[in-house]
């Protein structure tokens, strides 16, 4: 039995919370919006890369 992405992102959310944590209004914006087809899971990947990624300095 496969999932569609509107019950895997249910599903994903529902970890989440059970961990402690809220996804911000944003990100659950953005979940709607590729639920919806509005968005690519890729534009998704790089919602989130652009908030939470953390960037490296060189120190040379």
């Amino acid at each position: 039995m496969s999932m569609t992405n509107a019950e895997a992102w249910d599903y994903a959310i529902g970890m989440i919370k059970v961990a402690g944590l809220e996804p911000t209004a944003a990100f659950k914006e953005y979940i709607e919006k590729e639920k919806r087809g509005e968005i690519t899971m890729d534009d998704a990947k790089r919602f989130l890369d652009k908030k939470y990624k953390m960037k490296v300095r060189n120190n040379y």
